[in-house]
């Protein structure tokens, strides 16, 4: 890549999970080819947008593809959706806990825009904050500021990342695609440690039924750059366009 390498900058928010080890060649390679083409977009700030069923493997693939891109010699912001989430001691105020309520009510636009995507897209801004409110621990890091480089790639992973509230922020869209069983299974899974026996209906009951939701009333398919089966992490392939 020749370029020297640049750095990553992730949020302070405890949700953050490490970037993964490399798991196949064929795997790096799809890395690679999607880095590339977010690249090939030119300088400037860019805005990645990843999105998918939950536990599609988004923050993930995008550890990967900012590691790629940092060693390329462009930074790279990380950032996730679920940092911005409306804080769960206003929760009375609303439905968040249907798959309808968490559709409608669970995310705070606002805030991602004012705090991140506005400053992004602003020429005279020159700091962000990746995190609002820490999903687990409830602190609010929205006065902690990032620095915001003139050439900063920032890769945004989240459910609903294409919702109408956000979508023209993004200068590049990936949508991870696995079957909706699996999604429940593996959030199932990674989800054990706070929601214990209860796992399996959060997934199937609330997220799931809130994912359907959105497919049906924003259909966000068409919208993206590129459509990606992860549903063997070993070997993803590129099934659209």
């Amino acid at each position: 890549m020749g370029s020297p390498q640049a750095g990553v900058h992730h949020s302070a928010s405890s949700w953050r999970q490490p970037c993964p080890p490399a798991a196949s060649a064929e795997r790096s390679t799809l890395v690679e080819e999607v880095a590339k083409r977010v690249l090939a977009l030119g300088q400037g700030r860019l805005l990645v947008g990843i999105d998918g069923f939950t536990a599609a493997g988004k923050t993930s693939f995008g550890h990967e593809v900012a590691e790629w891109i940092s060693a390329a010699g462009r930074p790279v912001l990380r950032a996730t959706l679920d940092d911005f989430k409306k804080p769960w001691r206003d929760r009375h105020l609303y439905d968040r806990e249907s798959g309808e309520g968490y559709y409608r009510n669970a995310f705070d636009y606002e805030a991602v825009r004012n705090l991140l995507l506005n400053p992004c897209r602003s020429s005279g801004a020159t700091s962000c904050v990746l995190c609002s409110i820490d999903p687990l621990t409830q602190r609010d890091h929205s006065s902690q500021t990032t620095p915001l480089g003139a050439d900063v790639v920032l890769i945004m992973d989240g459910v609903f990342a294409f919702r109408p509230e956000i979508n023209e922020y993004w200068d590049f869209r990936v949508w991870l695609r696995v079957d909706a069983e699996l999604s429940v299974q593996r959030g199932a899974e990674r989800d054990q440690d706070w929601a214990g026996s209860e796992a399996e209906s959060v997934h199937r009951d609330r997220y799931l039924v809130a994912e359907r939701i959105y497919l049906q009333e924003v259909d966000p398919l068409p919208m993206t750059d590129v459509v990606i089966e992860n549903s063997v992490f070993e070997s993803p392939r590129i099934i659209a366009p």
